[in-house]
């Protein structure tokens, strides 16, 4: 069933308010008559995404990251009504556009786990007592990421219709819908296979590996270090093939710096920290208790860098701001009648900041007043990020959430959880608008209708807020184990460390921690300065931050699969560069899915009692 069809717009000459863009546009990529949003793709995407916010739940709390959910979508989107098609269950084929009105939905869902929703939620629950019920946590999260849709509203026309930022995962997810949605659609056919069968694969390990436990998590090596085995320094090889996906997914650069990272901080540092005594103990958690200082402040150093580096990009993302105040007119034909209205941001932002403002003060007793102050702060902080990830394809939370935490750090000196929640508002708006104008970007590469994104992305946060939190307190009933080797949840970890340090004051850590803080924020500053500055054929060769830092809070292990996974897609890519562009995206994502999914469903049979743990 396909949403009503809306008035075919008018031609360009007759509306003096559009750019020759958007004139452009109308006129050759637009296609009125496509479905775009129908209820078939509403449910599915809903679907697809609810699984992939599981996806990436289980990912988030393995590696840190929160993998892209676009380019999946789009493809597992083609599998299923191919697959319903075969059955008989449907009878016409998903057109473009209605996949990418579902793709758009799915992201929506499949980013729950991002913009420090779950690295703030993880956190809470490692340094407090805290742990606000299902129901507010579903409340909070839906509400922060509808924020973020309608921060988008006003500045998209200004982002993609006007200047044409890049948004390159945007621009790669409408190259791959145009391509598997082709006459022939062979090459959609392909990818579909590839991605089943990775998806199988990883299944069956998962299940022989938990279910039978058959195969061991780790393997480790016939070798020694400082007097001990190297799966005590946490190095070996892990039989988890969801790290090999999410390698595969990186750049190679950010996979050999973990590699790097993780040989210099646990074959290195942590053998020197120990015969000192600064640890008292060859184990994970009480390496990262002292590798977490450095790692974060890497990790904060880089990212404010880089973001201040950018600061043309930065001021240019207050041009969207002042345009609400100066709205250009409106009419009810042309691309008014197919754009979200610039009415509905403030509107939006009316009916549920309030909504937001309540449960800060209810739920983490941050002040009134300050509850307020977030609201502006996050909308400015969405703009920017939402800039950045147009030009850079990087949405810079990793920025955003600490220059939050230290403003609430002053505003409420000892607040905890209001000092890490607060930043959840700001990571989790930002990430929400950049991932709507990336998905918007698509559509308008394929000539799709703004306005109906508009609606996907909301139901989208709707299905993944009613998922996350649920699907959360099923695979971590126990938050004790987050930062253990099985979950190390390193951003959680950074998160965590971050508001501590902003609460407690720096002069509290041990002496060796704050040298080691102070190293790491000369190295991030020095890194990012690299990034930039250095001549094009070196940086290559420069190791990335992100993954220097966030190799000194995951373990060895965890590095060394990431690192293979990269090196094998970059080694595809080297030399055989068609048959890469086929299967690599696919491959990576079905050993994520298959993997995160078979988990969840034996954490579920494990909790119902049907197999031992």
């Amino acid at each position: 069933m396909s949403a009503n069809p809306e008035p075919a717009p008018s031609a360009p000459a007759q509306d003096p308010h559009l750019t020759s863009r958007e004139a452009e546009w109308l006129a050759h990529t637009y296609q009125p008559d496509a479905p775009n949003l129908t209820l078939r793709a509403i449910i599915i995407g809903m679907l697809i995404g609810g699984a992939m916010s599981l996806s990436n739940l289980y990912v988030f709390f393995k590696t840190g990251w929160s993998m892209g959910v676009t380019l999946t979508a789009c493809i597992l989107a083609f599998s299923a009504f191919r697959f319903l098609q075969a059955a008989r269950l449907v009878k016409k084929p998903l057109g473009a556009l209605e996949n990418n009105a579902l793709t758009t939905v799915a992201s929506g869902a499949g980013f729950m786990t991002g913009g420090g929703n779950m690295a703030a939620f993880g956190a809470l629950l490692m340094v407090t007592t805290m742990r606000p019920d299902s129901f507010s946590m579903i409340a909070w999260f839906a509400l922060i990421a509808a924020l973020g849709v309608f921060a988008a509203i006003p500045i998209k026309r200004q982002l993609i219709n006007h200047e044409g930022l890049a948004f390159p995962t945007g621009t790669a997810t409408a190259e791959t819908i145009k391509s598997i949605h082709g006459a022939a659609s062979g090459d959609g056919a392909s990818k579909s296979a590839w991605l089943a069968g990775s998806a199988v694969f990883a299944a069956i390990v998962t299940w022989v590996r938990d279910a039978w436990h058959w195969i061991p998590h780790t393997i480790g090596l016939p070798m020694t270090l400082a007097g001990r085995q190297l799966a005590e320094w946490t190095i070996a090889i892990k039989a988890e093939v969801v790290l090999l996906g999410g390698g595969a997914l990186m750049s190679f650069r950010t996979g050999w710096s973990l590699l790097l990272g993780g040989v210099l901080t646990y074959g290195v540092l942590a053998p020197s920290l120990f015969e000192k005594g600064i640890i008292t103990a060859v184990s994970y958690k009480a390496i990262v208790a002292w590798t977490l200082w450095p790692g974060a402040a890497l990790l904060v150093a880089a990212g404010l860098t880089s973001f201040a580096i950018d600061y043309k990009s930065i001021a240019r993302s207050f041009t969207g701001l002042t345009r609400i105040f100066r709205p250009g007119k409106t009419t009810d034909t042309g691309l008014a009648a197919i754009e979200a209205p610039e009415w509905w941001f403030p509107v939006g932002f009316v009916v549920l900041a309030p909504g937001v403002v309540f449960l800060m003060v209810w739920l983490f007793h941050i002040p009134l007043w300050a509850g307020f102050v977030a609201i502006p702060l996050a909308v400015v902080m969405g703009f920017v990020a939402a800039r950045v990830t147009g030009e850079t394809d990087v949405t810079p939370t990793k920025a955003l959430g600490p220059v939050t935490q230290m403003i609430y750090g002053v505003i409420t000196p000892g607040n905890l959880p209001g000092n890490i929640m607060s930043a959840n508002v700001t990571g989790g708006i930002g990430l929400h608008a950049a991932d709507l104008l990336t998905t918007l970007k698509t559509g308008w590469l394929l000539g799709a209708k703004p306005r109906h994104q508009v609606y996907a992305q909301l139901f989208g946060v709707v299905a993944g807020a009613i998922v996350v939190v649920p699907a959360f307190n099923l695979i971590l009933p126990d938050p004790s184990v987050l930062g253990g080797e099985t979950w190390p949840a390193p951003s959680c970890v950074v998160w965590a460390g971050v508001s501590k340090a902003f609460s407690d004051g720096i002069g509290a850590l041990h002496a060796t921690s704050r040298t080691a803080i102070v190293v790491g924020l000369v190295l991030g500053v020095a890194l990012a300065l690299l990034e930039k500055f250095a001549p094009r054929r070196l940086r290559p060769l420069l190791p990335s931050p992100s993954g220097l830092g966030i190799a000194m809070v995951i373990p060895g292990s965890n590095c060394i699969a990431m690192f293979l996974g990269a090196a094998l897609a970059e080694m595809m890519r080297r030399l055989f560069p068609k048959l890469a562009e086929k299967t690599v995206v696919p491959v990576a994502s079905g050993l994520i899915a298959g993997e995160s999914l078979m988990g969840i469903l034996i954490a579920l049979l494990i909790v119902g009692g049907f197999i031992a743990a």
